[in-house]
This record gives C-alpha cells, sequence and structure tokens, in this order.
C-alpha cells in the first residue's frame, strides 16, 4: 500500500494500485489523487479537500493555498455534500 499526504489538510492518503497491493490482496480504492489546476499548478488533495475547493470556477493555486491556512488554523470548512 502506497500513500501521500494531502497537501491541504496533511492527512495520509491511501494510493490504490501498485505492486504492493497484488502481494496484500487489497483492493481498496485510492483517497485522493494529483489535481492540475487551470494555472498549471499541481497539488495532491485528498477527496474532501478537492470537494473544498470552489466549484463555480476552476480552482487555482490561491484556492489551495487559502485552505491551507484554514487548515494550520484548524478551521477547514466541511467538504460540500457532508452532513
Amino acid at each position: 500500500m502506497a500513500s501521500e499526504p494531502c497537501e491541504v489538510c496533511g492527512t495520509k492518503v491511501r494510493i490504490a494500485g501498485g505492486i504492493g497491493d497484488l502481494w496484500n490482496f487489497a483492493f481498496e480504492s485510492t483517497q485522493g489523487m494529483t489535481l492540475e489546476l487551470a494555472d498549471g499548478s499541481e497539488f495532491f488533495l485528498c477527496f474532501d479537500c478537492m470537494e473544498r475547493l470552489p466549484d463555480d470556477r476552476e480552482p487555482t493555486a490561491e484556492d489551495v493555498e487559502r485552505l491551507q491556512e484554514l487548515a494550520e488554523a484548524d478551521d477547514l470548512p466541511e467538504p460540500d455534500g457532508a452532513e
């Protein structure tokens, strides 16, 4: 099993696939992905943090940086659709 920290909240995120999953028969899904944003920047984000990005326009590095600041202040909003 491979993992990588989310660049916003720091949560260790599982990355499915790879040779390690063949040996331990782990068939869990991936919990995040690398996004290339409209401004050309790239970030690895968990699905919850992806849901926190604006959906009314193309997200940019500034949006991710704003979420990073909120995470440092422990004030991240709930992801869209969370109850």
